[in-house]
């Protein structure tokens, strides 16, 4: 309930000034003016002062005016993430992006419930992500301005994510592989994606297919981290697995990444380089989307391994057989840089105490993070 103030308008009728109630009263000549304006609500010994000073009642200086129950808002979205396991009733987060409104599953895990800004109203048809379908939005927080969305498989960004809550700013992640996150930025749907697209030969960077989907002079390509990819397995390495040779063992079980994902991409240019087929590889049509969630499958025990970074093996305390050095980037829409929240994580980037952080909790190199690369 709000407490409306009718001290002005009785001031007023008494041709008192602020400072001449004031001293009465005991409190300050600002004091009464933010009595007056809404922003205090003075405690009863002042309430009573007040009154007896313009000579009325406490109850005609102040009065309690209900809460109005602001009706249910109802709007299509566009959910990204794993459509297949939302039901009515789904929490979600969302985000607008470039007049589109986005909604995402918040991670769980935690203790408690995650912060929420709807929940979904009807099953989703085609269970795919950026499927659309009917949310009822709780309040109007999403709306902030300093709220940005980004797309991408990099475990870290809540660490990022944490420094930028402590500058203002809120980052909502939608945990997509780096296809789909890129495609979800050429789509309008996320103001950043995150991928590591790497030349197959020679490991550098290869920024020709954003260039090829984007257009020339339309996004910019930022650097985040270097990281390595290779074989996770469970602590002690119990079945002694040492490279990629070692999955066309049959009593090796493996789970596997959705194509598009970097991982599954790394591992099918192994298998073919080391002239394995995919047959061969137990486990090699169980797909488990995320770095996270592979490896949580190696730390239960239901399989031998998974393909991710080394990130996975220091947040879980697994064993890690190096395959690959890969960079990891952020790219932009150019039309977006100059946006407050934009500027502020580019600029956390280059925080020594932020890469610091991230380098120890991951082991990535974050040496050339927020380099402009195009």
């Amino acid at each position: 309930m709000d407490v409306r103030s009718n001290l002005a308008e009785l001031r007023a009728k008494r041709g008192l000034g602020a400072a001449e109630l004031a001293a009465p009263v005991g409190v300050s000549r600002q004091t009464v003016y933010a009595i007056e304006a809404g922003t205090y609500v003075p405690n009863t010994a002042v309430s009573l002062k007040l009154a007896r000073s313009l000579d009325t009642t406490v109850e005609e200086l102040f009065q309690i005016e209900p809460e109005v129950q602001a009706p249910d808002e109802v709007a299509e979205a566009t959910l990204l993430g794993d459509t297949q396991s939302m039901a009515v009733g789904q929490p979600l987060r969302l985000c607008g992006v470039d007049g589109n409104l986005v909604a995402v599953a918040p991670e769980s895990g935690g203790w408690g419930l995650p912060s929420v800004d709807a929940v979904l109203l009807e099953p989703v048809r085609n269970g795919k992500s950026a499927a659309k379908a009917k949310v009822r939005i709780l309040g109007d927080k999403w709306r902030k301005t300093t709220r940005i969305l980004i797309a991408g498989c990099d475990p870290s960004v809540s660490i990022l994510a944490q420094s930028l809550q402590a500058q203002g700013c809120e980052l909502v992640v939608a945990f997509e592989n780096s296809s789909r996150s890129v495609e979800f930025l050429r789509d309008g749907l996320v103001h950043i994606a995150g991928t590591h697209l790497v030349d197959k030969a020679t490991g550098v960077a290869d920024l020709s297919p954003i260039t090829k989907m984007f257009g020339r002079n339309s996004v910019a390509v930022f650097s985040y981290a270097i990281w390595e990819e290779g074989l996770v397995t469970a602590q002690d390495n119990p079945k002694r697995i040492v490279g990629i040779a070692d999955l066309a063992r049959k009593s090796v079980r493996f789970t596997n990444r959705e194509v598009g994902a970097g991982c599954r991409r790394l591992l099918d240019d192994l298998l073919r380089k080391h002239g394995i087929s995919p047959k061969q590889v137990k486990g090699y049509e169980q797909i488990t989307a995320g770095h996270l969630p592979a490896a949580r499958l190696v730390q239960s025990g239901k399989v031998d391994c998974c393909i991710s970074t080394q990130a996975v093996k220091r947040a879980l305390a697994l064993d890690f057989i190096p395959l690959a050095r890969k960079p990891y980037h952020l790219v932009i829409r150019n039309a977006q840089l100059n946006h407050p929240p934009i500027q502020t994580l580019l600029s956390t980037l280059e925080h020594a105490t932020f890469r610091r952080e991230v380098e120890s909790c991951t082991g990535y190199s974050m040496r050339t993070a927020g380099d402009r690369l195009a």
